[in-house]
């Protein structure tokens, strides 16, 4: 594969195990709600200039609305249309989900800023 190619179903399953978009063999990140500011093994940087993370929380707000929703349809099927216990349910899922689709977020929007413009590369210079 040369450096021009980026294959979306790859470079979206990279995204989705969390590792580097580029090479997929590094992490994303470093600890727990600590995205790295570049891989490791490829040196693609990762953080980028103030406001980069926008796209990232765009993501999380959506598929948290979308978990809402779908719990909120799936609760009234189950509960046989009885909504007593559906606020709760949907403020936990509302409470919830973004914390753990947080890091997916994170690593999906690194995923499609590679395949629409390519991650660039770290430099020594730079903060690490």
């Amino acid at each position: 594969m040369s450096e021009r190619e980026r294959p979306i179903l790859k470079t979206l399953a990279r995204g989705a195990r969390l590792s580097c978009p580029v090479c997929g063999r590094g992490s994303v990140f470093r600890k727990p709600f600590g995205v790295r500011h570049h891989c490791v093994e490829c040196g693609a940087l990762f953080q980028r200039e103030e406001g980069f993370f926008v796209g990232a929380i765009m993501i999380n707000v959506v598929t948290t609305e979308a978990a809402v929703l779908a719990s909120a349809g799936l609760w009234l099927l189950l509960s046989g249309g009885r909504d007593a216990m559906l606020l709760p349910v949907l403020f936990a899922v509302a409470l919830l989900f973004p914390a753990a689709f947080y890091h997916h977020s994170w690593s999906l929007w690194l995923a499609a800023d590679h395949l629409l413009e390519k991650l660039p590369r770290h430099t020594p210079g730079d903060r690490a």
